[in-house]
């Protein structure tokens, strides 16, 4: 083979193996739920936000901070009414929220404050505040993907658990109480 030749096939054949190389890693499965979170064991983000109507006072790190001094742990949820894992995760949160040693709070990810309340009052309501997160900014302070995520936060407001995606029993009994357990000794 001529150098001349070689220099043009050099070309083609890196271009090829790159593209196999890149077409190889668009066909793996990449589960969210895996990717950790930057913010464990980091402060919570600073927030403050509206409650869902003039009358309720919103939600702000001095909940989180108020939750702590009182040795509770604090569980943060993003969701929405028009989340259907979040419908089946409420059961759940509501069993959390009658934990003595947990402050449960909840943050409406960009939805409207009056289709939450109704869907709020069917299902009942669990969380001791909820702050109004309309533009999802204090989404994206969190790192969230989208609704539902919760986060568990030491009594000190360091972030500890990121669970993407709606809770179930098992992750409940494997993964939230044995860290509320250690969280509250």
């Amino acid at each position: 083979m001529t150098p001349r030749r070689l220099l043009f096939l050099l070309p083609i054949l890196l271009f090829a193996g790159l593209a196999a190389y890149f077409l190889l890693r668009l066909g793996e499965n990449r589960d969210p739920s895996e990717i950790p979170s930057a913010l464990i064991d980091q402060p919570a983000p600073a927030f403050a936000l509206p409650g869902m109507t003039e009358a309720d006072a919103g939600l702000s790190n001095a909940d989180l901070a108020r939750a702590g001094t009182e040795g509770k742990v604090t569980i943060v949820n993003f969701f929405a009414s028009w989340c259907l894992p979040c419908r089946a995760e409420h059961p759940l949160l509501t069993q959390l929220a009658a934990h003595p040693k947990v402050a449960l709070y909840g943050i409406l990810y960009k939805d409207e404050p009056a289709a939450a309340a109704v869907w709020l009052k069917g299902l009942g309501n669990p969380y001791g505040a909820i702050g109004v997160d309309a533009k999802g900014r204090t989404g994206i302070d969190f790192g969230i993907s989208g609704v539902p995520e919760t986060f568990i936060i030491d009594r000190a407001g360091h972030i500890r658990l990121r669970q993407w995606g709606p809770l179930d029993q098992p992750t409940i009994d494997r993964k939230i109480m044995p860290l509320l357990d250690e969280l509250t000794r």
